[in-house]
């Protein structure tokens, strides 16, 4: 087969990257992927069960969710490793989203549940096949930590209750607090319920400490099961989970209300966008670690596809999770036959032994959700934000604080509102700087802020923009260069270095014109040097390329200064004051007698030929 034909067949099978790596899978492999498999259950079905009930849905919805997840992402997903099923931040946010249509803990609960998965899976694959997968770069690392350090909170303050066994109480954050801190002082807890979470508690972190990788999760519900049949402790006053049905629905597409379509699909959005958040952070991380790479448009196609899966089967959200990713690859999980042996497992469970989950005490389930999310918290990112940036740690906070305080939607959207507010004040901040010629390296020019060893030309005046020049930087550039001529008297010739910009809108073409009348009305001619191609073109189009002059652009700095020196008759003038003239020419006058000597492999073109790039 030629190069040619498996190129082309590469990418006809983008989109299925399972026909890519299944014919290529060493039996050696398979040993690693079921072991990893078999951890990866262990971990997702209690976890599935507290992430519904976090969602306000039924618990059997997060198990439906499991190996519909895992299966359709084996086949769609781009990464080899990546654990995709129910996770607490999709969970959490689909919860607080179903609070807004009032169908929290009723009968309409899980059709409502399921539409939220859909609508985000909708989204999902529609932004794929567009190829916006580039949004997600708005969802900064310090506002993801921030946005999971407060929902994580949210979900902790959630299951307190619980774990008490006192009554939930509802309002803002501060409002709960308060009823919880009421209901504590005045002995309103239940003993027995209290018992219970202790003991599932200690049995959790206390194990985790000593034995990291043992699925504590398993072993607390399966103890959990056979206390409550033994002892008897629904009859005790012990909440239990209820009623979990045997087998999985019959897929369809959930029944909801037609006036709330469109609600749903923008709440799929935003459901869309936080676990895309999540999901392509964990598996850039392993792809990092596994040397390979991650497409960031098929990864939003393949969560997008397993979310639509989930909601025609009546599941809950799904998203990448950071946490089962790191399980199965502790576990030396290998490929995507881990999670599809995770699948069948949790798809045992769920046709042989759902009905047995029903005696669960809801405190052990509330203490299985608290122990899966605390180590969310990343207390620790945050002085090392403030070390690296400050503006980073804001971010983090302005996320925390945001989801504490208006909910996790408007805590997210607030967050990247205000990442987007500080990107456009930071491109707004430009600096144009004065360059001087590089002692002994031939070609070379540096600011010689900080650096007065490096010589300018007498009448020559080299600038270097710092940043894009764009509708927003456009003005400022504009104004910055201009400041910077007013403070050299006498300069003849301007040398722009426009190296940083690749492209130009409407507004930066006017700021240039303007900028070139400017300097002409004051008999300054201007050069442009390390001009991107699409500025070319931008200034051809706009017809700026006619006043500026196609002899005007040039390859380098070099080659600018010394044409602009010929044309303008400047090679023989004098230094001015703090100018080094006379030992930039020598300096040169050396570096041209190597370069004689040593072949360039792209040599600057002589002034005479006009040649361009």
């Amino acid at each position: 087969m030629s190069d040619d034909t498996k190129a082309g067949s590469g990418r006809s099978w983008r989109r299925l990257p399972i026909v890519t790596w299944l014919p290529r899978y060493e039996r050696g492999w398979l040993r690693g992927d079921a072991a990893a498999g078999a951890v990866v259950a262990a971990l997702a079905v209690p976890q599935a069960l507290g992430y519904a009930s976090i969602a306000g849905a039924p618990v059997q919805v997060g198990l439906y969710s499991v190996p519909v997840a895992l299966v359709v992402y084996a086949v769609f997903g781009s990464s080899r490793q990546l654990v995709v099923g129910p996770v607490s931040t999709v969970s959490v946010l689909s919860g607080s989203l179903l609070a807004g249509f009032g169908v929290a803990g009723t009968a309409q609960a899980a059709s409502y549940t399921a539409a939220l998965a859909l609508g985000a899976g909708v989204v999902l694959v529609v932004a794929g096949f567009l190829g916006i997968g580039w949004m997600a770069e708005f969802l900064s690392k310090p506002i993801v930590t921030g946005f999971v350090l407060g929902l994580t909170i949210l979900v902790i303050l959630g299951e307190v209750p619980h774990l008490l066994g006192v009554p939930t109480p509802q309002g803002q954050v501060v409002e709960r607090l308060g009823a919880l801190g009421s209901s504590l002082t005045h002995g309103d807890g239940d003993p027995a319920t209290m018992v219970v979470s202790a003991v599932a508690l200690v049995l959790l972190f206390g194990g985790q400490r000593v034995v990291p990788r043992f699925p504590w999760a398993l072993l607390v519900l399966v103890l959990g099961l056979v206390a409550s049949s033994a002892l008897d402790l629904a009859a005790r006053g012990v909440e239990v989970v209820g009623t979990v049905p045997r087998g999985l629905p019959t897929p369809g597409i959930p029944s909801v209300a037609s006036e709330d379509l469109w609600r749903l699909l923008a709440a799929g959005a935003a459901l869309a966008l936080v676990g895309l958040a999540e999901g392509l952070s964990a598996a850039r991380l392993f792809a990092g670690q596994g040397d390979y790479r991650i497409d960031a448009d098929q990864e939003l196609v393949a969560s997008g596809a397993a979310n639509i899966a989930c909601g025609l089967c009546g599941g809950i959200g799904v998203a990448g999770s950071l946490s089962k990713t790191a399980a199965a690859d502790d576990a030396r999980g290998r490929t995507q036959l881990t999670g599809v042996t995770a699948a069948a497992l949790a798809l045992l469970v769920i046709v042989a032994i759902a009905p047995v989950l029903s005696d669960l005490p809801r405190a052990v389930l509330s203490a299985i959700v608290v122990n899966a999310v605390w180590k969310l918290m990343d207390w620790g990112a945050l002085p090392r934000y403030a070390q690296v940036r400050r503006n980073d740690v804001m971010a983090a906070l302005i996320a925390a604080t945001g989801v504490l305080v208006f909910g996790p939607l408007n805590g997210l959207l607030l967050a990247v509102a205000a990442s987007v507010v500080g990107l456009v004040y930071r491109s707004s901040r430009v600096d144009v700087e004065v360059m001087g010629k590089v002692p002994h390296e031939k070609a070379a020019w540096g600011s010689i802020r900080d650096h007065a060893e490096r010589p300018t030309y007498p009448w020559v005046l080299v600038l270097r923009v710092d940043a894009p020049m764009f509708w927003v930087t456009a003005a400022p550039i504009q104004d910055a260069v201009l400041s910077r001529v007013e403070a050299v008297p006498g300069t003849r010739v301007v040398v722009l270095d426009l190296e940083a910009t690749n492209q130009m809108d409407v507004t930066s073409v006017d700021a240039l014109s303007h900028l070139l009348r400017a300097l002409h009305q004051r008999g300054i001619d201007l050069y442009l040097v390390r001009v991107m191609w699409p500025v070319r073109q931008a200034l051809r189009s706009s017809g700026l390329m006619d006043q500026v002059g196609e002899d005007h652009l040039w390859h380098s700095i070099s080659q600018g200064v010394r044409e602009a020196r010929r044309v303008h008759g400047l090679a023989e003038l004098p230094a001015g004051p703090g100018v080094h003239g006379v030992e930039l020419e020598a300096a040169e006058g050396a570096e041209e007698h190597i370069a004689a000597r040593t072949p360039e492999p792209e040599p600057d073109p002589p002034p005479s030929s006009r040649r361009r790039t």
